[in-house]
């Protein structure tokens, strides 16, 4: 029966439909503005329904793009993932390029990048023994900078091993 009712809710020309469709995907994670809008309209939602929503849930603070960056590059920090690969998925995601610039600011007052990168390039290298060391080191830096670490840093690092 529960299930009926939000079929029936769900139609492109519900707004309630549309917000029980949004609480649905904000349980799961929190997510970006133009995620969730998008999100919406992929499910069959006007534009100007899914516009809607957003903005009741922005008003009522269930989002809050700030609040998601930073959720977003705390968690993507602990992977460990390179500051260029998190912005890049925060782009993706539809964040102004203000509020990026300001969630990673913020990170980056505690975060060692050298260091990080440092010891993934250790670990890494630590594994491909019966590799020979030239083609291992170049295994490393495709690693790291696919992992979206600065390139002079992890010149830098490979140097050292």
């Amino acid at each position: 029966m529960k299930r009926q009712r939000v079929k029936s809710l769900a139609s492109p020309n519900s707004a309630e439909g549309a917000r029980v469709y949004a609480f649905l995907l904000l349980k799961f994670r929190l997510r970006s503005e133009a995620e969730l809008k998008g999100r919406l309209e992929q499910k069959g939602f006007s534009t100007s329904i899914a516009q809607d929503t957003v903005n009741f849930l922005k008003d009522k603070k269930f989002i809050d793009d700030r609040l998601f960056a930073k959720g977003w590059v705390n968690s993507r920090l602990r992977r460990p993932l390179g500051l260029r690969r998190i912005k890049q998925e925060l782009l993706v995601k539809g964040l102004d390029k203000q509020i990026i610039e300001d969630a990673l600011a913020q990170a980056k007052k505690d975060y060692s990048e050298s260091q990080i990168v440092n010891k993934l390039a250790q670990q890494r290298f630590a594994k491909l023994t019966k590799v020979e060391p030239q083609k291992a080191k170049a295994r490393v830096y495709g690693y790291l900078l696919r992992r979206g670490f600065s390139p002079d840093v992890v010149s830098q690092t490979i140097k050292q091993l």
